[in-house]
Order: structure tokens, then sequence, then C-alpha cells
């Protein structure tokens, strides 16, 4: 079986390594991506005219045009989870299994929130940034984390984990998910006046696009903080912004945002009152080999027609080997 690995090989290095590679290697004659950025559109089309597999990064969309003219194609395969730039209802169409895969960034990515709350509590980073400039900074009083409430909005594994951590360290944990019926649930408009820390960890969807917006940061307790680890689409950033500005919110930690690629937006990350992360949350060793020998071990069953674990429209594979 031909492969092609959209990956760039800078991405190819962060996001899927040496052990994942040669794993994938025993499914089939791999082609690697040569070029500085990740494959999409044209370019990928013509990288693959005759591999009937794709193992694609998160930035290689996967439009109709993929499913339609690549007649050898069997199976699209995502190193991810978020799979809402692929066209499934075109890939089902045309007979090609999609498959995504599981998270595997739960604690790499809970330790991040950790070292979100007692940086935004203690300000580390702009003390840091002002003895890096010979400037003295002024000591101020920091927040006790024990003791202070956090605010969960969404309570899948990120959710539960980080709520596991928040008791440990004795804060109160506050959760909203609607659609879960196993937890005691905070309605929204509470757990917005009641929390010091609000961490949305909901699913990037259109209705919770903008999620956290200019009316429900004002039901916020006045000073507290936001943490945004997710999708750049929970949060309405010029609300942000102007909430900051007047102090209804004392800080900001985004390692996700509305530039390409969920990047945190320069503007806003580049302010005294924000931390931001590129989009690093997920990057460790033993998340990343999580996915990508995930994506392996897809191949492998995919090479046996069999149905692998993570596929998303098993029932409409036709172009099985």
């Amino acid at each position: 079986m031909k492969i092609l690995l959209t990956h760039s090989p800078e991405a190819l290095a962060n996001y899927y390594g040496e052990r994942a590679l040669s794993a994938l290697r025993s499914s089939g004659e791999v082609t690697l991506n040569k070029k500085n950025h990740s494959l999409e559109g044209e370019e990928m089309i013509a990288a693959a005219a005759d591999c009937e597999l794709i193992v694609s990064y998160r930035q290689s969309p996967g439009p109709a045009a993929v499913f339609e003219r690549l007649p050898k194609l069997r199976a699209f395969v995502r190193c991810a989870i978020d799979i809402r730039n692929i066209d499934v209802a075109a890939a089902s169409k045309a007979g090609v299994l999609v498959t995504q895969a599981s998270a595997g960034f739960v604690t790499s990515v809970t330790e991040l929130v950790l070292g979100f709350l007692v940086d935004l509590s203690r300000g580390v980073t702009h003390s840091a940034l002002l003895y890096r400039e010979s400037k003295i900074p002024k000591a101020t009083l920091g927040k006790e984390l024990k003791g202070s409430t956090i605010g969960i909005i969404g309570y899948g594994a990120i959710g539960r984990e980080v709520a596991g951590v928040a008791e440990a360290l004795g804060m109160r944990v506050l959760v909203n998910d609607p659609y879960l019926k196993d937890i005691q649930q905070t309605p929204l408009e509470t757990l917005f006046g009641e929390s010091d820390f609000i961490v949305p960890l909901a699913v990037a969807t259109a209705e919770t696009e903008n999620l956290i917006n200019e009316k429900s940061i004002l039901k916020m307790k006045r000073g507290a903080y936001l943490i945004n680890v997710s999708r750049g689409n929970l949060v309405d950033e010029a609300a942000v912004e102007a909430a900051l500005d007047s102090g209804q919110l004392a800080g900001f930690a985004m390692d996700v945002g509305r530039a390409p690629d969920q990047m945190p937006t320069p503007r806003l990350a580049a302010r005294k009152d924000v931390i931001a992360t590129p989009h690093t949350a997920g990057l460790t060793p033993q998340a990343i080999e999580h996915q990508s020998l995930e994506t392996a071990a897809q191949a492998a069953e995919i090479v046996k027609g069999r149905v692998p674990k993570g596929a998303v429209n098993a029932q409409h594979w036709k172009r099985k080997p």
C-alpha cells in the first residue's frame, strides 16, 4: 500500500516522530512531504495521485475534491481528534474510510492549565519579564489556589482531570455540561458569578461559538481570570480585551486563539495582562506519540481490510484493499 504523510518536516519532527514513522512504514511505502508547509489542495491531490492512504496533519483539509479526484484512495487518516475540515459526507459518497485519533493529550493539557492557574494567581510571567528588562517588579499580593473557585465548562476527559487536580489543591470546583447527566450541574450564571478562574473546555461547535462573550463576561465575578486551552472559537476576543481594559477580567491565559492553526491572536497575546503559548498544550512526546502511533495502528488494520478503532464512517467504506 502506498501512503502519503502530509506533515511538513517540522510537523513531522514535532507531531509524528521516528517511532511512529517506522511503524507506519511497516504497513506500506510512505511518501513524505518535503515542503516547508503541510500539504493541502492541489498539492496534496498531486502528491497522493498513486496513494491508497493519506495520513493527514491537522492543517491538511480533506475537501470533496480529494475524494472525487483520487480514485485509488481507500482511507483518509487524521492524526488528530479534530476532523471539522474533512468532508466526511463526500468521503462516504466515494466509499473512502475516514478515521480520527483519540485524545492522548489529556495529561499534558491539564498540566498546562495548572501552570496557567499558578502563573495568573502569582504573576510569575509578569515579574520574570520585568527582571529580564533589568527592572524591579513591585511586590504584590498573590491569590492562593486553595479555597479559590474554578468553573469548568465542558466535562470531558480534560475537564474531569482538571477538576481532579483542582480538588487536590483544595479548590472548589463548579461544573457545567448540559450534555451530561451524571454530574452535579452548576447553572452557567452561577458558575460565572462565583468562579475565580473560568476554564471553558467545551467542544467547538456552532452552539459554543463565542461562548465567552460580552454578556457572559459581565456575569463573571469582577477580577476573575479566564483560561482557554480548548479552541479559539469559544472566546470573543474583542469582548475579552474590553474586559481586561475595564478590570472586569484580571487576566487571561491562552494556548489557542483565532490566528491561523488556532494560534493565539498576536495583538491579544502581546498584552501585559495576558499569558500566551503557541498552541502547545498537547505538545509533549507522550501526547504526540499516542496519536501518531494510533494512526500507524489504524493503517495496519486498513491494509488488512479491517475497520480500525477511530473510524467515523465505517458503514460507507467501499474501497477496501
